[in-house]
């Protein structure tokens, strides 16, 4: 990208500007067809279920986190009890990074209005959802299997 316009990159080979590109995938994006929006719709939740798993349950965050589960038990007014809250609940935290996926890729579902939003809003909460709780059982059956070796190996160690 070479040269600049009004905040704009221009690209050397095309003669565009990043802006009147953004203008073009947004038209393409509009006139999905149901295929693709449902291959968007399972693709998009994925990173809309890792960041709210890692942000409510990785030990990255877990201070924060800790934080915030102090403050929204002892805050003494409710909107900032359930502000706290949303951060230690993947399940509500989900909506909010939806919302900041749906402003960021304009991903409508099913109608090309309002209405597309709305749905895909709901859609998207919902997969990433399920997504979560699958990553959570099958964290959940490694954890089972490590505890039994870990008990098999204690048996067979104190037995020798």
């Amino acid at each position: 990208m070479v040269g600049s316009r009004n905040g704009f990159l221009h690209h050397p080979i095309t003669g565009e500007y990043n802006g009147a590109r953004s203008a073009r995938l947004c038209e393409c994006k509009e006139s999905m067809g149901i295929r693709d929006q449902c291959a968007f719709l399972f693709i998009l939740a994925i990173p809309i279920a890792s960041i709210a798993w890692t942000v409510t349950h990785e030990e990255v965050f877990r201070e924060p986190r800790e934080w915030c589960k102090e403050r929204s038990e002892s805050c003494n007014r409710l909107l900032k009890r359930k502000f706290f809250y949303l951060f230690t609940c993947e399940y509500c935290f989900s909506h909010y990074v939806t919302a900041a996926f749906l402003a960021l890729t304009r991903f409508k579902l099913l109608y090309e209005d309002w209405r597309g939003y709305l749905i895909a809003g709901f859609a998207l909460v919902w997969v990433a959802n399920v997504y979560m709780n699958i990553y959570s059982r099958v964290r959940l059956d490694l954890k089972h299997e490590r505890t039994e070796i870990a008990l098999k190996e204690k048996t067979l160690d104190s037995n020798s």
